[in-house]
């Protein structure tokens, strides 16, 4: 265990980490195991034809609105039972969009409305609680814009809630953009594990299983029951799906009525669905919890899904830790192998545990045709990876509880390869977390080297993989920003601003690569010193030759002399001058000029030694004395080096490297508002 206070505490919550997260992989692979079983419910009268309303809530989807619309009015199913409401809280181009539609399938004799409340309170909540207070049939179907679902869908769909214990049935999604590229695929594999293992698992039980805020039908009395729509988080479909069940109803996943959607294909769009999907299942956690642990009749094991799908997203954070913790740790020579001494054991357990698991669950989800898509495994585990930030960043603001807009999701109508998002509205910028992406990329590579000049090669590869996510989601939210805030995307305020953004983006790169350069100059400077130093004892203490131990000796001096350049000087409780590292209390053994004289004091003893014979008794007390003392010299240097990560001069240089970051995003910031002010 290791010896000092900083390196046990650090080791604490990599350890404790690694359970929690541990914990939870396993669950997941336990509803792997739960979604094998068959779907036994099977669906009502087929020639029940109940009134339901269709609603699409909609704000600024000019590309996909009239998509929609069409493909909603293609439904097969009796119009005299159908009623469609557009919930069009845009403020934009889409609202002629839809206009001139819905007027136009209203004058062929469909029942449809353009609702247009005249404010966005409440985001998508509040215009699905709006449209509750006029819907009177028995069921309700909701898509989002981006969504087309087929013509056959009620038809198919519909008789599955038959049963009055069903309040919900949930279909699954499909991708109608899969191979647009890397990201779309990885995104599609998530949702796909996400569908065909949790959802399937759930399904039809006494577990809780969530609604996906589209591509499902309600029982209108299931909503009212359940005291309808919530403003209160930004999921409100999870919300009022846990509270129904909660009531007592059931909810069902159909995985064979597959509804395809357009998956995000610019990084910044992609990370703001995950923000948001992260932050509103924090927020239900801490609604719900307490009055799912207390409330009487469920089964314990639906308590513990419950508890675990609600804050499965502290992972993200966690997962943060660990890779901070990892090369503290490893330079510190704290042992981490599964088995001590054998770390082929740890990178197998690893594959086991993560890719090899997961590809035994692809294989069952898509049968014959996972070969074809075992590709994309790496992908998602970069994605995922990179991630970590953008999710951490989501979970703190809800657990502290900071109110954020209801961000949309903005969609292109992109359907093929062929296509273009660039040149569209609704293109998002980067955000301040890329920076931070981007400074756990560059510790990332700095945790690579560590992990090689400590003989710690076997981590390199799961170091490895988090620092191409961080890097991989960084450049791509870079290179995917288009600055345009024109909402209909004609040309204008859109060049100058992303003049102002290009020039602000190279800043930003230019610190970015500058801090990078900084980091690797001062580990070699700072932290590499070290690391020899500690070589160097482990040659004395392996050595019983005086002049084999004078030469390591020789070697340590010649790096403790920059070493000590590095650290103010200070004064000790007698007045005897100190340089320690540790600013905050300081003990012997980490101050360097004691080391400076245990190493000259070690060296006068050597030589004294060298001059006795090899069969006198007190040259071998001399050698097993050097051979201790290097032993104790090589603890403290160890017990020292992380605090050289976080001296003083580096936690100077950080903050200004940071306040400079955040300078140029508040000069961007003024530049946005003088050209909106202007007009221009």
């Amino acid at each position: 265990m290791p010896a000092n206070p900083f390196i046990q505490l650090v080791f604490d919550l990599f350890i404790l980490s690694a359970i929690i997260i541990t914990a939870y992989t396993c669950n997941f692979y336990y509803l792997a195991i739960l979604s094998k079983r068959p779907l036994t419910r099977r669906p009502g009268e087929p020639g029940w034809t109940p009134s339901v309303t269709i609603q699409l809530p909609i704000y600024n989807e000019k590309y996909v609105a009239r998509r929609l619309v069409e493909a909603v009015c293609a439904l097969d199913y009796p119009r005299d039972r159908m009623r469609i409401m557009v919930l069009d809280d845009s403020d934009d181009d889409t609202v002629e969009v839809l206009g001139r539609i819905v007027a136009e399938y209203k004058g062929r004799g469909f029942d449809i409305e353009h609702v247009r409340r005249g404010t966005r309170s409440g985001y998508k909540a509040g215009a699905l609680k709006h449209a509750m207070a006029t819907t009177d049939t028995e069921l309700v179907a909701i898509f989002d814009a981006d969504f087309i679902p087929p013509s056959w869908f009620l038809r198919r769909a519909i008789p599955h809630i038959a049963s009055p214990e069903v309040g919900l049935v949930q279909c699954r999604w499909g991708h109608v953009n899969e191979d647009y590229s890397a990201l779309t695929r990885a995104q599609a594999l998530a949702l796909d594990m996400h569908f065909l293992v949790e959802q399937k698992a759930k399904s039809d039980s006494h577990l809780f299983m969530n609604f996906n805020g589209t591509a499902g039908i309600w029982r209108r009395d299931c909503i009212t029951d359940s005291g309808g729509w919530n403003e209160g988080t930004l999921v409100e479909d999870l919300d009022l799906s846990y509270r129904a069940q909660m009531g007592g109803w059931k909810c069902v996943f159909l995985p064979d009525i597959v509804v395809n959607a357009e998956l995000p294909v610019q990084m910044n769009a992609a990370k703001r669905q995950q923000f948001r999907w992260a932050k509103g299942s924090i927020q239900c956690a801490v609604k719900l919890l307490s009055k799912i642990a207390t409330r009487p009749g469920l089964a314990l094991e639906a308590r513990i899904q419950a508890f675990i799908q609600l804050t499965r997203h502290v992972v993200y954070p966690l997962m943060l830790v660990q890779f901070l913790a990892l090369p503290i740790l490893l330079v510190s020579e704290v042992n981490l192998y599964v088995v001590s001494l054998v770390p082929a054991l740890t990178i197998a357990a690893y594959l086991a545990m993560g890719p090899g698991a997961f590809m035994m669950i692809m294989q069952r989800m898509y049968g014959r045709s996972w070969r074809s898509r075992a590709w994309i495994l790496p992908a998602l585990l970069i994605y995922n990876a990179g991630m970590s930030v953008n999710n951490t960043v989501a979970v703190f603001d809800a657990v502290f509880g900071k109110k954020n807009e209801f961000l949309r999701t903005p969609k292109y109508g992109i359907t093929s390869r062929a296509e273009d998002w660039r040149g569209k509205a609704y293109n998002l910028p980067f955000t301040r977390t890329t920076l931070l992406e981007a400074f756990f990329g560059v510790y990332g590579v700095i945790a690579v080297f560590a992990a090689i000049f400590s003989a710690n090669p076997v981590f390199v590869p799961i170091i490895a993989i988090q620092t191409a996510g961080f890097f991989y989601i960084a450049s791509m939210s870079v290179s995917h920003t288009r600055f345009k805030r024109d909402k209909s995307g004609a040309p204008g305020p859109g060049g100058m601003a992303s003049a102002a953004y290009r020039l602000a983006l190279a800043g930003i790169a230019g610190i970015i690569i500058f801090g990078g350069y900084m980091a690797i100059s001062g580990y070699d400077s700072d932290i590499y010193p070290l690391d020899r130093m500690r070589g160097h004892m482990d040659g004395i203490i392996g050595s019983s030759d005086p002049a084999t131990i004078l030469q390591h000796l020789d070697a340590v001096r010649d790096d403790l002399g920059p070493v000590l350049e590095k650290i103010p000087e200070g004064t000790g409780p007698g007045g005897e001058a100190t340089r320690n590292p540790v600013w905050f209390f300081p003990t012997p053994s980490t101050d360097f000029v004691r080391i400076e004289g245990d190493v000259e004091g070690m060296a006068r003893d050597v030589r004294a030694a060298a001059s006795l014979s090899r069969d006198d008794a007190a040259y071998h007390t001399a050698m097993i004395d050097a051979s201790a003392r290097a032993v104790l010299l090589r603890e403290n240097i160890m017990d020292a080096t992380p605090y050289m990560y976080v001296s003083i001069a580096n936690i100077i240089f950080g903050t200004v490297w940071i306040a400079a970051i955040l300078g140029i995003f508040a000069a961007l910031k003024r530049k946005k508002a003088q050209i909106e002010q202007a007009g221009v």
